[in-house]
């Protein structure tokens, strides 16, 4: 890859929908996500969801920002040792609840059934399952989003464009504008040991048109992306081929073409 490029920040979303953590560093794992991304989801109304045996639901089965863009109002935080998930709305706490627990996640179900009462289609119910993440593909992967490509995004809307709006696990810089397009089926070094496989490229719904700090539906993202580019993409999933531990501020590299399958 000609372009010098480094990952210029981490995060993960522990609670599909809620607020993205802003990580210094992660382990991956061959197969798997960052740890704890879309560990849970907020179920709204019956989904088939089912612990024991789960499998990839749509979005629309959950409280999400495409849907719920009052969502980005909140503040949440997860603590992975506790397992507990704090909610802050107007700078005041809200909720609190251990979702490890049948108590706590009772508490964040009725924080939602009061929060989101207009929109549910049922009871809220918090859901997690073993080694499960609520992403938006069935496959186990990392979103990359390229700032320059936001960049171009800025330009077409004509308005200041937030990163946070695409909710990546990687955001990178020092590539062209859409260069990520170019590394379908390519792996890339991360750090000194991790490699990730691009595989797909990303389209972009609805959730892209919420400012994550208001919580307003403001910018006609997808729209414009298709008037300006020709696409509704921004962004690449990846999958986790070697695992290692990576950092913020990480070289990221091509090494080589790798048969790309779905």
């Amino acid at each position: 890859m000609p372009h010098p490029a480094s990952l210029e920040a981490i995060y993960r979303y522990p609670v599909k929908g809620l607020s993205p953590e802003r990580l210094t560093g992660a382990r991956l794992e061959p197969g798997k996500t960052i740890a704890a991304d879309r560990r849970y989801a907020i179920e709204n109304g019956p989904s088939g969801f089912a612990p024991a045996a789960p499998a990839y639901f749509p979005k629309i089965r959950f409280l999400m920002l495409m849907r719920n863009e009052r969502l980005a109002r909140l503040d949440t935080h997860y603590d992975d040792t506790t397992h507990m998930l704090t909610i802050r709305e107007a700078g005041r706490e809200a909720a609190r609840g251990d979702l490890s627990t049948a108590a706590g996640r009772a508490a964040i179900e009725r924080f939602f059934a009061a929060y989101c009462a207009d929109e549910l289609r049922g009871p809220p119910r918090v859901l997690q399952a073993a080694g499960h993440s609520f992403s938006d593909v069935a496959r186990k992967v990392i979103s990359i989003v390229n700032l320059a490509s936001v960049a171009a995004v800025e330009t077409a809307v004509g308005a200041p464009v937030d990163p946070l709006r695409f909710r990546a696990n990687f955001y990178v810089a020092g590539w062209p504008a859409w260069h990520e397009f170019d590394l379908l089926g390519r792996v890339l070094a991360v750090g000194a040991h991790a490699r990730v496989k691009v595989v797909k490229r990303i389209v972009r719904c609805a959730a892209t048109e919420v400012d994550p700090l208001t919580g307003m539906r403001d910018l006609p993202i997808p729209d414009r992306l298709d008037q300006a580019f020709g696409h509704r993409d921004c962004g690449v999933y990846a999958e986790v081929v070697t695992g290692g531990e990576i950092a913020a501020g990480d070289r990221v590299s091509g090494e080589q073409d790798a048969t790309v399958s779905g």
